[in-house]
């Protein structure tokens, strides 16, 4: 009986250390195949883009993400989950299709931006601005 309830006690314990965890962005993304292989139909280096993705990106993602794409805008600390560092090098390995797919499709604390941001081009043009907020 003395073994059942340490039993129970440790798995209380084990269950609210990863629900607290999951509530605070903790799980990784699922990120569906055709997104990862996606590639950027887009030029990276094309300057109108690259404005047109960083009007876009002020407008949509500086509140939460920061000027400077740190996690740091004013509404962060109103987010559950961890906004991210977009000039870290962990950030910056993936792929552009995934960086798509969280950008565009979210989930979480992160909007779905299909309805905002129709022309998919766009979006691509915010994951090329945001590429550069890691140089």
């Amino acid at each position: 009986m003395k073994n059942l309830k340490s039993f129970l006690i440790v798995g209380l314990i084990a269950f609210g250390l990863y629900a607290f965890t999951s509530s605070q962005g903790g799980e990784e993304w699922e990120i569906p195949a055709k997104y990862k292989k996606m590639t950027n139909p887009t030029d990276p280096e094309d300057e109108e883009g690259l404005e047109i993705g960083e009007e876009l990106y002020m407008q949509h993602c500086k509140s939460c993400h920061g000027k400077e794409g740190l996690g740091d805008g004013p509404k962060a600390k109103d987010q559950n989950g961890d906004l991210g560092d977009f000039s870290s090098e962990k950030f910056q390995k993936q792929s552009d299709g995934v960086v798509f797919y969280k950008s565009y499709i979210g989930r979480d604390d992160m909007p779905n931006f299909e309805k905002k941001i129709t022309d998919e081009e766009e979006m691509w043009f915010v994951v090329n601005f945001v590429r550069t907020l890691g140089e």
